[in-house]
């Protein structure tokens, strides 16, 4: 009687690699949009504390960078961008697509939205809170450039803000705004990764999309303007609490902004925003996509 012979199971990616990939993924998308990452946040400190607005738009943003601090005034904090991803989008993207992994294999059904949310959530609170050091850094570098020159910080670079944070301030205010942090990091993976899993599963399911790049820009775009709408009032409470060297209290910022400027403040400088976080979710998804692509053509 002769037995049927079984095909192998196939191989999964293993969980270090969905780490890694993760992490360079965000890494190259960083190198793309560093410029309105600043821009983004120059517009979100713009008006604080009832001072006069020092960019009137995006535009004038950049054209005032340029003018005042060079063109590579625009790539200012681009080792602290670079370091955020390189512990922050590693831990988020790999703990996600594992948890995701996992808990697909166990259950026979598809994971619906909320299900991926909370898978989202997670994996963003966990990584944000690993990558505040990083993200403390980012937005004191962005914000050099905006301040009095006698009120500079002049950091050489990540590196030398963390150690100089940690020896004139403290270590503890190397997580300063940890908690808003964590809390735009939850809304934005929530959002984010959820958004981008689930528009991907629709799109193939409408036959009018196969696997490709295409989809996979379709998807992230729209994943990039759901995140936006949802995480830019969390986003730029964090930004102020971060850029300060004072206690500051989130909630007090929060309440401050829309008092003394206003509800729709808490979407200031949404064109940068969206413009830098649309192109990079949409590098970083693609780029992600593509090393899963070479790594199971070459390594599996």
């Amino acid at each position: 009687m002769s037995s049927v012979q079984q095909s192998p199971k196939p191989k999964n990616i293993p969980n270090y690699a969905k780490f890694a990939m993760g992490g360079l993924a965000g890494m190259g998308a960083t190198l793309f949009v560093q410029p309105l990452d600043l821009v983004k946040n120059r517009m979100q400190l713009s008006g604080e504390g009832g001072s006069a607005k020092l960019y009137k738009n995006s535009f004038h943003a950049i054209t005032s960078i340029l003018k005042n601090e060079g063109v590579f005034g625009i790539y200012r904090g681009l080792s602290a961008g670079l370091l955020r991803q390189a512990t922050y989008t590693t831990s988020r993207m790999g703990i996600y697509q594992s948890l995701l992994d996992n808990f697909s294999e166990n259950n026979t059904k598809q994971l619906g939205f909320f299900s991926k949310a909370a898978i989202g959530i997670f994996s963003g609170g966990v990584a944000a809170y690993i990558g505040t050091p990083a993200e403390v850094a980012l937005i004191r570098m962005t914000a050099d450039g905006k301040l009095p020159p006698e009120q500079r910080r002049g950091y050489k670079n990540v590196f030398n803000a963390l150690f100089r944070i940690s020896k004139e301030e403290s270590v503890s205010t190397l997580w300063k705004g940890a908690t808003p942090t964590v809390m735009r990091a939850m809304v934005v993976n929530g959002a984010q990764l959820a958004s981008y899993s689930q528009t991907k599963e629709v799109l193939i399911n409408s036959k009018y999309f196969t696997e490709g790049i295409f989809l996979h820009f379709v998807a992230s775009m729209i994943s990039g303007l759901v995140t936006t709408i949802a995480s830019m009032p969390v986003d730029i409470v964090k930004t102020r609490v971060q850029k300060s060297s004072e206690a500051t209290n989130a909630g007090k910022i929060f309440i401050g902004i829309i008092r003394n400027e206003g509800v729709f403040a808490l979407w200031k400088g949404f064109t940068p925003y969206y413009a830098r976080l649309g192109p990079h979710t949409v590098l970083t998804f693609i780029f992600l996509e593509q090393l899963n692509v070479l790594y199971k053509q070459n390594l599996l």
